[in-house]
């Protein structure tokens, strides 16, 4: 049976309320269960274990032996989005609080920590024979995630950031832990070595695609439907897309207006966002970033057509799945 994201989805969502149940009745203390249960209960969009399940469908129609490595790369996704919570100073994710805003910083440290090592946890419950190849891929995504956020947070010092330079952080921060999602799914399933190289290079494209669109929503999205607020990342300094277009293709009048915005302290942040976002509008930033989306995402389909099976049927869901990821509003 060729399973659905949505199935795929359904399945991760039930594993994950059941080991949820499991370490909350087993494990205290408390106050570092309690913020792990209120972020894996958040919900969000399950979108890399799912991947998971997804690709180790493709080569196999036994997919439970994916279900551990695929909870560990949601633990662990989740683990990085509350420490960058932290560091980035956001209020709120997916509607909800963030940990160190219900709770404290500390918390919000200590939580993660353990979130990581839950992670690990979980992937070291995959079987003896393809534990090696799960840990390797794991280990490297990890840091490469890692990597990826130490740039995203250097390039906030700086004004001169490259589209290179964004496209390489992205690939390390978003696109890495896509890919590795596939390729573990792909391990699980016994896809060749090939098979899964492709469908880590489909992935890569995927994810980079996909932290282009995540940069455009932020600021264009529907705040209800999005999650959270819209126009975080000027508020934050982040190098997006977006900025480092703008500043690329602005004269100098444009080019010391938005800067001027970013280091404005003293206005307040609705007129900071709607100040850059009108230069963006005269400078077409936004039909830009759709056409990066849209380059990356042929790509990406490009890599998925290299995957070589005798019944390509069983691609179509994955198939699916990238366009619906293209068209989504969160």
């Amino acid at each position: 049976m060729i399973l659905s994201f949505e199935q795929c989805c359904s399945i991760i969502e039930e594993q994950i309320i059941k080991t949820i149940q499991d370490f909350r009745i087993l494990e205290s203390p408390d106050g570092l269960y309690e913020p792990i249960d209120y972020v894996m209960k958040a919900g969000g969009k399950r979108v890399r274990p799912a991947l998971a399940l997804m690709a180790c469908n493709i080569f196999s129609d036994d997919i439970e032996k994916s279900f551990t490595p695929a909870l560990a790369l949601e633990i662990f996704h989740n683990f990085t989005l509350l420490h960058d919570d932290l560091m980035d100073k956001a209020d709120v994710r997916r509607n909800r609080q963030t940990v160190h805003k219900r709770w404290n910083n500390n918390t919000a440290i200590l939580s993660g920590d353990a979130m990581m090592i839950l992670a690990y946890r979980h992937m070291c419950r995959a079987t003896p024979d393809i534990l090696p190849a799960l840990l390797d891929t794991f280990n490297r995504a990890a840091l490469q995630v890692c990597e990826g956020q130490q740039y995203d947070m250097d390039f906030e010092r700086r004004v001169d950031v490259s589209i290179g330079e964004y496209l390489n952080m992205i690939r390390l921060k978003t696109a890495a832990l896509i890919a590795a999602s596939l390729k573990t799914g792909a391990i699980c399933g016994g896809a060749s070595v090939e098979n899964m190289e492709a469908l880590y290079l489909f992935g890569v494209s995927l994810g980079i695609s996909f932290q282009i669109q995540d940069d455009w929503l932020d600021l264009y999205a529907d705040p209800d439907v999005f999650g959270k607020a819209t126009g975080g990342d000027i508020l934050s300094g982040k190098k997006t897309f977006l900025l480092i277009t703008a500043l690329e293709k602005a004269d100098e009048k444009n080019r010391n207006e938005i800067i001027a915005l970013l280091n404005d302290n003293a206005i307040s942040a609705e007129n900071k966002i709607n100040g850059i976002k009108n230069i963006y509008d005269r400078l077409q930033v936004s039909n830009a970033a759709q056409n990066a989306v849209n380059k990356y995402f042929r790509q990406a389909m490009s890599h998925l057509g290299n995957v070589a099976l005798p019944d390509k049927a069983r691609m179509t869901n994955m198939e699916l799945f990238a366009e619906k990821l293209l068209k989504r509003n969160k």
